[in-house]
């Protein structure tokens, strides 16, 4: 497996292209979502934007898992809802939906 970044002597990272597939459906993921917010806007539940962005991802042709739970193993034990994603498309790329009632800005 190729290293996912190099240093070089000015100790820059140099990240290896994303490949054109992971590309492609992160567009498509950005699109979806940009078309939830722009149709719904801000102040509803995290779930329904889920819902909807789940919705506007299948129109485009892919597949989404909802609240997918993912075991954590910690000291030999196996903890079974260790991890719960909110979003995963097209078993490749994780998406985790927030909304919040104000954006503060730095």
């Amino acid at each position: 497996m190729p290293p996912i970044h190099q240093t070089t002597k000015s100790h820059k990272r140099i990240y290896d292209p994303i490949p054109e597939e992971l590309d492609e459906i992160g567009k498509l993921i950005v699109d979806s979502a940009y078309t939830v917010h722009k149709n719904l806007g801000p102040g509803l539940l995290e779930k329904v934007y889920e819902v909807c962005l789940c919705h506007e991802l299948a129109k485009r042709g892919l597949k989404s898992q909802r609240q997918i739970d993912i075991p954590i193993v910690y000291d030999n034990l196996i903890f079974e809802e260790g991890l719960r994603l909110d979003v995963l498309v097209e078993n490749k790329v994780i998406c985790e939906i927030k909304a919040v009632e104000t954006v503060n800005s730095l």
